[in-house]
């Protein structure tokens, strides 16, 4: 039996116009972040930690907020509010870092640390509560939305993090920042994997 019919078999057919799988429900860590409401696929989520011991990095950019060392390795911590053009998180009691893996390329990945301002709750979201990002009017870019989840009657932003975290995009921000005004580029972080 294909994945089509199975999930008609046990009474959950596919939602029109996704691949099969894609009608049941998802996972999603529920996050907040300057007075909004975030969520990201729970399969991109390695960890939460506390937040603390995060080493600066000296001459980063304010998106990089330093590094932390998990079970001996290195890993950038990004300040997702200013990722999104806002000013840098106030650490409260609640501020946490979410650890994520993020896919550069086909068979490579990337493990980097968000900070949030608190991690809410795991929620199930089926694709019927799932509506396309708006085309107007967020207030992040577009590319970084993958969707609005419908929840207890409220939306809730689902993030893209291969655009929101896109390791390209990051390495190109932090190797702006490490240029000198002779142009020479100094040592800097990297995102390396």
């Amino acid at each position: 039996m294909s994945q089509t019919q199975l999930a008609v078999a046990a009474g959950n057919p596919p939602v029109a116009g996704l691949p099969a799988g894609i009608g049941e429900p998802q996972q999603y860590l529920v996050f907040s972040l300057c007075g909004e409401t975030f969520a990201i696929g729970i399969r991109r989520i390695k960890e939460i930690i506390e937040y603390g011991h995060l080493t600066e990095v000296p001459m980063m950019p304010d998106l990089v907020r330093g590094v932390i060392n998990l079970r001996g390795a290195v890993v950038p911590v990004v300040d997702l509010a200013v990722r999104f053009g806002r000013a840098p998180t106030a650490i409260a009691r609640r501020t946490c870092i979410v650890i994520v893996e993020i896919e550069a390329q086909p068979g490579a990945s990337h493990v980097i640390g968000v900070i949030v301002d608190a991690v809410n709750e795991v929620l199930d979201i089926p694709a019927h509560d799932i509506e396309p990002p708006p085309s107007f009017g967020a207030r992040i870019r577009s590319d970084f939305v993958e969707g609005m989840g419908k929840v207890a009657g409220k939306f809730v932003i689902l993030l893209n993090l291969q655009h929101a975290l896109s390791v390209d995009e990051l390495v190109d921000i932090v190797g702006v920042a490490g240029e000198t005004e002779s142009g020479a580029v100094r040592p800097g972080l990297t995102f390396a994997g």
